[in-house]
């Protein structure tokens, strides 16, 4: 008997460009015979609101499960009224945790999470990190890894890492794009050929700050802004290049730097949140301190100067793990 599932999340992968969570997982799940409601790609926040309680409502009688993307952010708040819904329909929901600032919320929010998370059939967590803070709190969680369908996923083996730098998130103050500037500025003082893109939608006014800083350097010819390109596109650009940063300071588990570890990048990236579950240190990949950029800057000099590329063979066989061969039955298991 077919099962049908409500996924609430972010629908605007035609908007944005971007393939998110909910777009990959739920493709899977079609092709395991579940059937997909998707709510919403309204991009109006009010709108998308409404039109995921209306999505409820309207759906309540036949569905089984209902996943909830959720996040740290106001949308944090359109989980909890989701799932109080769930409560009071007696519809099972499972909260999909998202963001490295989410333990922050808990902490902050405390007596709304406990409504979200304790009445919750599952609380999924797609990264050992996440699960470790929500059960510091005392919340079940069972990780599911984000899934890659990593037979897309072209590696490319570079013979001689070369100072060609890709960075690849939101221009958003939380992912602190500046430093990417800093770690170049240095990085050419060894190496005068380096050169760093930088891939993402402009989100605050760290996109301007970071600008601004590419003039005051004298960068302008050494760094290369695309704006918002979509996955297939970023995945082509990325192999013209060797090293993936990533700059943030609060972070989970990033799919973009999962992505840059199937592609054959080498990683260097803060110890942020999440990233030392992801990342197993000089093993295969590279984590430094936050806000740090001589750290990663020296960092990146010695891959190049050693040519390790050893570390993005170990990352890709990290990600492989990730397929959804691997991940899938932990889904299946939970959605009887």
């Amino acid at each position: 008997m077919s099962r049908t599932i409500l996924y609430i999340g972010n629908n605007l992968s035609k908007q944005s460009n971007y393939k998110t969570t909910l777009e990959t997982l739920s493709s899977l799940l079609i092709k395991e015979k579940y059937t997909l409601i998707l709510s919403s790609n309204k991009k109006n926040k009010v709108l998308r609101l409404l039109d995921m309680i209306f999505t409820l409502l309207m759906q309540k009688k036949k569905l089984n499960y209902v996943l909830i993307d959720t996040f740290s952010t106001k949308n944090f708040y359109f989980a909890f009224i989701i799932s109080q819904l769930c409560r009071f329909y007696k519809i099972k929901y499972l909260p999909i945790l998202h963001g490295g600032n989410l333990p922050f919320r808990l902490d902050k929010s405390s007596k709304t999470s406990k409504l979200i998370f304790s009445n919750s059939y599952k609380n999924v967590a797609p990264s050992n990190y996440l699960k470790s803070e929500f059960e510091k709190r005392g919340y079940d969680a069972i990780y599911i890894p984000n899934t890659l369908e990593i037979e897309k996923y072209i590696f490319k083996k570079r013979e001689q890492i070369k100072p060609n730098l890709l960075w690849v998130r939101s221009f958003k103050e939380l992912y602190n794009p500046t430093l990417a500037i800093e770690v170049l500025f240095l990085i050419k003082k060894e190496f005068p050929s380096a050169k760093l893109c930088m891939v993402g939608p402009e989100i605050d006014n760290s996109f301007n700050e970071t600008k601004k800083m590419v003039n005051e350097y004298d960068l302008n010819d050494s760094v290369k802004f695309t704006g918002v390109l979509p996955s297939y596109k970023w995945h082509k650009v990325s192999e013209l290049y060797d090293v993936f940063i990533n700059t943030t300071n609060f972070d989970n588990t990033p799919i973009s730097v999962m992505e840059a570890m199937a592609l054959g990048l080498t990683i260097v990236s803060t110890n942020a949140g999440g990233m030392p579950y992801l990342i197993n240190n000089y093993e295969d990949g590279i984590l430094v301190e936050k806000g740090n950029p001589k750290q990663m800057a020296d960092e990146i000099i010695n891959i190049i100067k050693l040519n390790n590329t050893n570390l993005s063979s170990k990352a890709r066989e990290k990600v492989e793990n990730f397929s959804w061969d691997v991940v899938r039955e932990k889904w299946l298991d939970i959605l009887k």
